[in-house]
Formats: C-alpha cells, sequence, structure tokens
C-alpha cells in the first residue's frame, strides 16, 4: 500500500476547496431559485395565460414547480456534510429529493407539449424531463441494490439536471439584458440549460476514481 507524497497532501486540500466553493453557490442558488418559483405555489396560476401562456400549465405548472422546488431545496440540503452524518438524514432527504424529481419530471413532460414556443422547445424541455426522471430512478435503484458508488455517480447527474432551474433562470435575464432575439434564443436555451450542465457533470465523473 503506498503513502500519499508531501506534494500531493500539499495539493489534495487546495484543490478540494474549489470545488466546495462551487457546490455551495450552486446550492445558494438552488435555494434562491427554489424561493423565487415558489410564488406559483402561494399564488397558484388560473388561466392559462397566467401559467407562462402553457395551455397544459393547470395545473400542470403548480405540480411541475412543488416537485421542482422540493428537489432544489433537498438537493442543496444533501451538500452539507453535518447532515449527511446524522443517521438516516442523508437516505430520507434523499428519497424525498427523488420523489420530488420524479413528480417534477413527469409534470415537466406534459408541460413542455404545450410550450408556446414551438416543437423545438417541446423537445429540449420534454427531453430534460425524460432524462431527469431516467437518471433519478437509476439513482434510486442503484441505492437499493447497495451499490452505493453507482449511486452517488447517478444522483450527481441528477443535481446537475435539477441545476437546469438555475441555469435557465441565468440565460434569460441575459438574453434580455444583451437586447437579443427572444424566440429563438428561448429554444435554443430549452437544450443550454442543461445539456452542458450534463456534461460538466460526466467531465467531473471522469476525473474522479
Amino acid at each position: 500500500m503506498t503513502t500519499p507524497t508531501a506534494t500531493q497532501a500539499q495539493t489534495g486540500p487546495r484543490t478540494a476547496w474549489p470545488l466546495r466553493i462551487f457546490w455551495l453557490l450552486a446550492g445558494l442558488l438552488g435555494l434562491a431559485i427554489a424561493a423565487y418559483s415558489a410564488r406559483y405555489l402561494l399564488h397558484p396560476p388560473r388561466t392559462p395565460a397566467q401559467a407562462l401562456g402553457n395551455p397544459l400549465g393547470v395545473p400542470g405548472l403548480v405540480i411541475h414547480v412543488g416537485g421542482a422546488v422540493t428537489a432544489l431545496v433537498l438537493g442543496s440540503l444533501q451538500f452539507l456534510p453535518g447532515l449527511r452524518a446524522v443517521v438516516g438524514a442523508h437516505r430520507w432527504i434523499g428519497r424525498a429529493y427523488v420523489v420530488g424529481c420524479l413528480v417534477g419530471g413527469a409534470a415537466g413532460l406534459v408541460l413542455a407539449f404545450g410550450s408556446s414556443a414551438g416543437p423545438i422547445a417541446s423537445a429540449g424541455f420534454g427531453s430534460l424531463a425524460v432524462t431527469w426522471i431516467a437518471v433519478n430512478l437509476l439513482g434510486w435503484r442503484a441505492a437499493m441494490d447497495r451499490r452505493l458508488v453507482a449511486h452517488r455517480r447517478w444522483m450527481i447527474r441528477s443535481w446537475a439536471l435539477t441545476l437546469a432551474a438555475v441555469t435557465l433562470r441565468l440565460y434569460l435575464p441575459a438574453v434580455m439584458a444583451l437586447e437579443l432575439p427572444f424566440l429563438p434564443w428561448y429554444r435554443a436555451i430549452a437544450f443550454l440549460c442543461w445539456v452542458p450542465n450534463l456534461v460538466v457533470a460526466e467531465l467531473y465523473l471522469r476525473r474522479r476514481p
């Protein structure tokens, strides 16, 4: 069994801090977007016009937001080391997180078919919903089978997809601030809000044993 060299011992903690800061920022942004989106739960839309112009938005938008907000809040908590140390907390929070993802994903898939931005946006958001559901089911199955390494990897992918709610709301103000044509960019954002997230997650997983 080999021991780490002095160089490895010195660089390990240094390389860990940027990653910790990244997870912290991602968690804080997730909580912020969850709080912002919760307005739909406090004041549910009564007409499709109030539901972002989506004909399937009543009650689809409220169900989607409810699941997504649950996932954002609980997913952010899962990165607290102290909470993970509490016996049973990680397991039960994780179960509730997956349920939130599945509910949010199923409702998101329904909403995708009613997107007023057309079939390209429907394809982007629909693909996100299907991938989000599949990744969480695979992660849940891995946990049930006690394949904990595979479970962790699937849940990192899940969190990357959950953060699509954050990246979506970072792109939209940028498009408006730059005065770009909204509809074409919105169709692109239907893919950009989650595909790069998943690519970054895969690159991260490839670098780790």
